[in-house]
């Protein structure tokens, strides 16, 4: 066990989720005696700050970081893993897309079979015909690229045992950290164990890239280009 006595850390990076930290920090709940959630504030200019304090005062499973400039996704994320004392590190997202209760559930179901080199992901349900398009295609790409079978690769939660942490030095600071995470667990020999999770609608606020057609192909070629990135740095 850590040092902590802790099975599991999971980050949510947060930019301008004011009106969701209250909901997410109470719905994870679940966590408390055995795990905890590290609310990253990655630069908000609203008053994400003050609500993550506050959940951290309010609950003692909460843990918060502030990140004076917003690092990116990634970077958000590996602030986090970077204070995460738990045996399994990971992460999920802040617009509540994924129910807490639900996420705390599947990972305390992982306690009593986890051992050593596990590697959990969600893999989403209710999406649209179009979102699982656009999915299927990017999953093909990044499973021809890299020769091994990654699907769904940026569902959630995302958790891991943390012998694989020392990787993420090279980890890259935006969206495609899933992507890296996923790939290099693989590239470890980690144990791939997978649920299905409900996607729920946006609590508030917008998607910053799921607009319409246009924003999917921009995304589309985003990723791409960080797949072949990743797989360059990765070596044969």
């Amino acid at each position: 066990m850590s040092a902590a006595g802790l099975f599991c850390s999971l980050v949510v990076p947060c930019y301008n989720e004011e009106g969701n930290i209250p909901a997410l920090a109470a719905g994870f709940a679940g966590l408390e005696g055995w795990g905890e959630l590290i609310l990253v504030d990655n630069g908000s200019s609203d008053a994400t700050r003050a609500e993550v304090s506050a959940a951290a005062r309010k609950f003692p499973f909460v843990r918060s970081v502030t990140l004076d400039r917003n690092a990116g996704y990634g970077g958000g994320i590996k602030a986090g893993l970077a204070a995460a004392a738990g045996d399994h590190v990971g992460w999920t997202h802040a617009d509540l897309q994924y129910d807490p209760a639900e996420t705390a559930a599947l990972i305390k179901e992982l306690r009593g079979k986890s051992g050593g080199k596990l590697f959990f992901k969600g893999f989403r349900r209710g999406r649209s015909p179009a979102d699982r398009f656009f999915t299927a295609g990017m999953s093909l790409f990044a499973s021809v690229l890299f020769g091994r079978r990654l699907t769904d690769i940026n569902a959630q939660p995302t958790l891991f045992h943390r012998s694989l942490l020392p990787v993420f030095a090279g980890a890259p600071d935006d969206f495609s950290i899933d992507l890296f995470a996923f790939a290099a667990a693989l590239r470890a020999g980690f144990r791939v164990e997978r649920a299905p999770v409900r996607l729920l609608p946006r609590a508030s606020g917008s998607s910053s890239w799921n607009r319409g057609p246009g924003s999917r192909l921009a995304l589309s070629a985003r990723t791409a280009a960080a797949a072949v990135r990743i797989r360059l740095g990765a070596g044969a």
